[in-house]
């Protein structure tokens, strides 16, 4: 039990390092650590308790955006609130999925991440647009599916949030990054409570995360400030560490499929 501990309080403060650092991508790490370093045997387990780590780390890193006035309210709470419904879709799916199945497609959704975080992000200045049907139907869109992405597999979904964002306002780069933390957060949240009502969340070690998260956040930002210049290339190293962590997915999830 105290090795376990450990390892969820390490595995916290590396998520929580990663999100301070980079500003976004380590909650994908969340779900492999619970399984793999922290020893939580059943995919279902991970995913909603990882859900609710990734949820408590989104809304402290909201404050410190919310102090700076990154965070357009009205957009976040309209996002967060027409993706919450997404959330609670998706995680009821996979909730009703083979855990092994859905470990194997979340293999290729880190590829994925891997490959956006290869990509150095633009800062976006545009001005938001005027506030019309048009933009009102984007918003929803957006919100939706990311929330059905975040549901399904457990994940804080920010990779996709903050370019929904920019898409459907405009609003520039800093201000998506720290709108979609209310999502993230609220996104998240919905999916854990989704899966505790099947006695799918292991509260202590998700406690023990979220102490580690938030040791290793506080950590992160400090560190960024310090090497905020080489930001583009602590991506493309953290992009490394996720296809290797990807491979690791799909050869453990693989296995058990492929050998029954």
């Amino acid at each position: 039990m105290i090795n376990q501990a450990i390892a969820a309080i390490g595995s916290g403060a590396l998520v929580g390092f990663i999100l301070g650092l980079i500003g976004g991508g380590g909650s994908i790490l969340a779900t492999p650590l619970l399984l793999y370093v922290v020893g939580v045997t059943q995919p279902h387990i991970a995913i909603g308790t990882g859900a609710l780590a990734v949820s408590a780390n989104a809304y402290a890193n909201l404050l410190g955006h919310a102090r700076k006035g990154n965070v357009w309210w009205r957009c976040a709470a309209v996002f967060a609130i027409i993706g919450t419904i997404g959330a609670l879709a998706g995680s009821t799916i996979g909730k009703a999925m083979n855990g092994q199945i859905l470990m194997f497609m979340f293999g290729f959704v880190m590829i994925i991440v891997g490959m956006i975080m290869l990509k150095p992000r633009a800062d976006f200045g545009g001005e938001a647009c005027d506030i019309d049907a048009k933009m009102c139907f984007k918003t929803a869109a957006v919100a939706l599916l990311s929330g059905l992405a975040s549901g399904f597999f457990g994940i804080g979904g920010g990779f996709l949030i903050v370019p929904g964002l920019i898409f459907a306002t405009r609003m520039p780069t800093i201000n998506a990054v720290g709108t979609s933390l209310l999502a993230v957060g609220t996104f998240g949240l919905a999916t854990a409570i989704n899966y505790a009502l099947d006695g799918m969340v292991d509260w202590i070690i998700a406690a023990q995360m979220i102490g580690g998260g938030i040791i290793g956040g506080y950590l992160g930002t400090l560190a960024s400030s310090k090497l905020g210049a080489n930001k583009d290339t602590l991506n493309r190293i953290f992009a490394i560490l996720i296809f290797i962590v990807a491979a690791y997915v799909l050869y453990k999830s693989g296995g058990q499929i492929f050998s029954r």
